[in-house]
């Protein structure tokens, strides 16, 4: 359901900066795009670059930068298939699932949906019509 509220917040703002429907449509659907599909492939990049180093920290930043990884992991926690998922989802695992995790990752989620409605807000109000 924050997924939900989150895009609708980004589309908002992205209607309020682009005069155009067209525009606005189009930079709704390369937002969706982006934080669905071509995050995912940089942040596999960065895994295979920087394979030598420890990314433990980094993927807990990388997640929280992305709500719908945000929300997949914190899904796949209470489906308690995670075994499943390897080293990645190991250091996920101990983190996200604790009670300060969970938190975290509402916390970032509702932040996703409440920032970008402000913004829009703020830049729908000094807009002259």
């Amino acid at each position: 359901m924050l997924l939900s509220f989150i895009f609708t917040a980004l589309s908002f703002l992205s209607s309020v900066i682009n005069k155009d429907k067209a525009k606005g449509i189009g930079t709704s659907l390369i937002i969706w795009f982006f934080l669905s599909i071509i995050f995912d492939a940089l942040v596999l990049a960065v895994y295979f670059f920087f394979n030598d180093y420890p990314l433990e920290k980094v993927t807990i930043v990388m997640a929280a930068l992305n709500p719908v990884d945000l929300a997949r992991i914190m899904i796949l926690l209470r489906l308690d298939i995670s075994a499943q998922m390897g080293y990645t989802e190991a250091t996920l695992q101990n983190f996200f699932g604790s009670g300060f995790g969970t938190l975290f990752s509402i916390g970032f989620l509702f932040l996703w949906a409440i920032v970008p409605v402000f913004l829009s807000l703020r830049i729908f109000n000094r807009k002259n019509f």
